[in-house]
């Protein structure tokens, strides 16, 4: 692995799943009962052998740093490099970041002193496995300034995808921002890789020129010097970008192909909290369901993912529910596709019902 340095957004396009960033940055968002968002692009990251990686930050991102601590469980607990929280600001009079080139303007301190030959750049709003030193092998390959990953799917409804097409050989031919469409396309799943001292140079361009736009002005120019490539990301790819693509990534896991996928091979990462076995008693009946520490089941459970410490009443039917932490849901309820945030109560007797396109949602401290 070259040496290189990592830099992971954790709240860009926080507005795309509103419902859950309310309290919360991208990142922190909980994800398949015992996770965060931000653990699969840090642990790609670490299994990838980067060892530096500036976290940037910007509103409610308190979860955020309670989750990361000190970057202990990902072995970033270190006196040089390891994790490092960058400020939310574009420039030093201390106003919050608007965009990604001015999140990346704060970061350029960082990148300065970094000894690292090559950066990524991530965002932390999917689930997908990457070893980003293939990434950089072909970016040295084809002597690339810069190197693009993508995922071929089915273009979907929601706007501000970056689509782009492609030579043989992966050299980037056009670029489609903010494109929608139909058809299988090659997505930007928004990992960059550069060498470190070309993103300065085009930080300290963009930041003389007054520039705004990272995709507009730095990515869609660059194409002319015929020096971008894409990197295809084969496999899983779980981008959320809404309250329902949250919510049918995390019903993926209850394959276990999509499950072996995604944790087998190469560790996923997280936060450790110590809870004692999850209680499934003779009233209860659980059915390919994730039931994770401290859950206590006394009724039904069907096609769900129950986070840490859920409490579910006798005579009650949960199908095809996510249910975060805390909750405590009474007896005899009867919901489906519901996904209930963090401590929340659901008094007995309780009927909620949503679909797969539009799920229940119940906000963070609810009581119902």
């Amino acid at each position: 692995m070259a040496s290189t340095v990592g830099v992971i957004f954790t709240s860009i396009n926080d507005e795309n799943a509103a419902e859950l960033t309310k309290v919360r940055s991208k990142g922190s968002i909980p994800y398949g009962g015992r996770y965060r968002l931000v653990d699969f692009v840090l642990s790609n990251m670490v299994n990838s052998g980067i060892t530096t990686v500036g976290m940037l930050t910007k509103n409610n991102y308190q979860s955020l740093m309670d989750h990361l601590g000190s970057g202990k469980e990902w072995d970033l607990a270190r006196k040089e490099g390891g994790l490092i929280l960058l400020p939310p600001y574009s420039d030093e009079s201390e106003i919050l970041y608007k965009n990604r080139l001015e999140a990346l303007k704060g970061a350029t301190a960082f990148l300065k002193k970094a000894k690292e030959d090559f950066v990524v750049l991530a965002d932390s709003d999917a689930v997908y496995k990457l070893d980003y030193s293939k990434v950089i092998e072909e970016h040295i390959a084809h002597n690339a300034d810069i190197t693009m990953v993508y995922h071929e799917h089915e273009c979907g409804e929601a706007p501000a995808y970056i689509l782009f097409d492609t030579e043989k050989d992966g050299k980037v031919t056009s670029i489609d921002i903010n494109a929608k469409g139909k058809g299988v396309r090659k997505h930007y799943v928004n990992v960059f890789v550069a060498r470190t001292t070309y993103l300065l140079n085009v930080l300290q361009t963009a930041i003389a020129r007054g520039l705004t736009s990272f995709s507009k002005d730095i990515i869609l120019p660059a194409i002319k010097s015929g020096k971008i490539y894409g990197y295809k990301l084969d496999g899983y790819y779980g981008n959320i970008d809404s309250l329902q693509a949250y919510y049918k990534s995390n019903m993926d896991l209850l394959d276990k192909n999509v499950r072996q996928e995604i944790f087998g091979e190469r560790d996923v990462y997280t936060k450790v909290n110590d809870a004692p076995p999850a209680k499934i008693t003779a009233t209860a009946k659980v059915t390919n369901s994730l039931v994770h520490d401290g859950c206590l089941v006394e009724g039904t459970v069907e096609n769900c993912i129950l986070f840490r410490n859920v409490i579910v009443g006798k005579g009650t039917h949960l199908k095809n529910c996510i249910i975060m932490s805390e909750n405590v849901i009474g007896e005899n309820c009867n919901l489906t596709c519901v996904v209930s945030d963090k401590d929340t109560s659901i008094s007995s007797g309780t009927t909620l019902a949503g679909c797969e396109q539009k799920p229940y949602f119940i906000n963070k401290g609810s009581r119902i």
